[in-house]
């Protein structure tokens, strides 16, 4: 299921970053009192009263011949397209400008809910001068104060109450899966070499692919998939380009729709930074994912060229250590017959159920391999494990205190669990709880 997604926009240095970094409850936004600092659209996942959403932050919508104010204009009204709910900021300090007036005249274009939020009232007199923002024509102006956290409970309960209902609900029983990716790495031509047929355009340009397709086929063996093909998730600085018209937020939706992820390498190219990033997001979601290394045709290789590009691979992406790797060519289709079938297998990994006595009996036999350790005298107790979810695989470790459990003894145990299991490219959770 996809997460609604809530953009927060408007016009420059009306506190959209300092809002938004008091809801996601970290600084992720650069916070500066200079006009166009935001110059990129900026994401988050955030939740508020068990209702998880994605939230964009915006570069303002400005008018104006300053440098980047087309681009930052732009990156804004793409957001505004892609969010379920918009967050209108505005600042009481300055007043209905004409720059808000012409922000507000974007908006009423949208079908979309507009929630008016009046930011920077740091005292009761100032919200007597909230009532100025109704000539907006936004409904109740909800007076907050992103520094101080004030009124942040309003707007949320606003936000959420204008949620879609059941949004992003999937109904049919496919396998869904998605191609992830720094541009030009080769998604699209990998989704037509797996269909056999021109079903999206692809080009050497970065960014051709400007919207997800989702294409429906079905295998041999009566499997049913569902691909959902992205544009490149550019690097921050290169998304503002004119001719872009898609953003990072719709691949991270993709990627919350998908049950597998498969994470795309340029074979040519090698292993970027920006690779790394791309695939946390799919490793943060707890989706199923598998590392494909494509245009392995255009490279030459010797006898080790493999496993040195799998060394690389595991000495860069060790957080994916669970991840199968797959050299590929969507110009070739060498190995291309076997990517479905690990698709289904993966998939059927990540919602694997073990019965708890199983279970039970995996950890006690790792307890007596490797017996707890001790901190300041007191050892680790482990009394019983259960799975309590499934996508990705959860696990509750009932224990006398967890916070003697280190974390090298939990990947010790999340280690045996793998082996006595088949957990291949999906994440494991492991919970402590103590034991009441």
């Amino acid at each position: 299921m996809a997460k609604p997604i809530v953009a927060i926009v408007g016009r420059p240095n009306v506190g959209k970053s300092t809002i938004f970094n008091r809801i996601a409850g970290e600084r992720i936004s650069i916070v500066e009192d200079t006009p166009g600092v935001t110059r990129d659209r900026i994401y988050t996942n955030s939740e508020w009263l068990g209702h998880p959403f994605s939230m964009i932050d915006t570069g303002g919508i400005a008018v104006g011949d300053e440098p980047l104010v087309q681009q930052i204009s732009e990156q804004a009204e793409i957001a505004i397209d892609e969010a379920d709910v918009i967050v209108f900021v505005v600042s009481v300090r300055e007043g209905v400008t004409d720059a808000d007036e012409k922000v507000a005249k974007i908006l009423y274009r949208t079908n979309k809910p507009v929630i008016l939020a009046v930011n920077k009232v740091d005292n009761p007199e100032q919200r007597a001068q909230i009532y100025d923002f109704y000539s907006l024509g936004f409904g109740d102006p909800i007076p907050v104060a992103g520094t101080h956290g004030i009124g942040t409970g309003d707007l949320l309960d606003a936000i959420v109450k204008n949620f879609p209902e059941n949004a992003g609900d999937e109904e049919d029983d496919s396998i869904k899966f998605s191609f992830i990716g720094r541009p030009n790495v080769g998604k699209s031509s990998l989704v037509n070499a797996i269909l056999g047929e021109e079903r999206v355009i692809v080009s050497g340009i970065e960014g051709t692919t400007r919207d997800a397709v989702d294409t429906k086929f079905t295998t041999a063996d009566g499997s049913e998939f569902t691909m959902i093909d992205t544009a490149g998730i550019r690097k921050k600085g290169k998304v503002y380009e004119n001719t872009e018209k898609y953003s990072v937020m719709r691949a991270l939706r993709a990627i919350d729709r998908s049950d597998v992820v498969v994470m795309v390498l340029n074979a040519e190219e090698g292993i970027r930074e920006q690779d790394k990033h791309v695939a946390g997001y799919a490793h943060e979601a707890g989706k199923g994912i598998i590392i494909a290394v494509n245009k392995w045709d255009a490279i030459k290789k010797n006898t080790h060229s493999l496993n040195d590009f799998t060394a690389a691979i595991r000495q860069e992406f060790q957080y994916l250590s669970y991840a199968p790797i797959i050299f590929v060519s969507a110009k070739t289709h060498q190995r291309l017959g076997e990517l479905p079938a690990l698709i289904k297998r993966i998939n059927e990994n990540h919602g694997r159920r073990i019965q708890s006595a199983v279970l039970n009996d995996v950890i006690m036999d790792a307890l007596a391999y490797n017996p707890t350790p001790t901190d300041n005298g007191r050892r680790l107790r482990v009394y019983y494990t259960t799975q309590v979810a499934t996508k990705p695989p959860t696990f509750v470790i009932f224990v006398n205190d967890p916070e003697l459990m280190h974390f090298s003894y939990e990947r010790f145990l999340e280690n045996r669990i793998r082996e006595a299991f088949d957990f291949e490219g999906t994440p494991v959770h492991l919970i402590e709880r103590k034991r009441k």
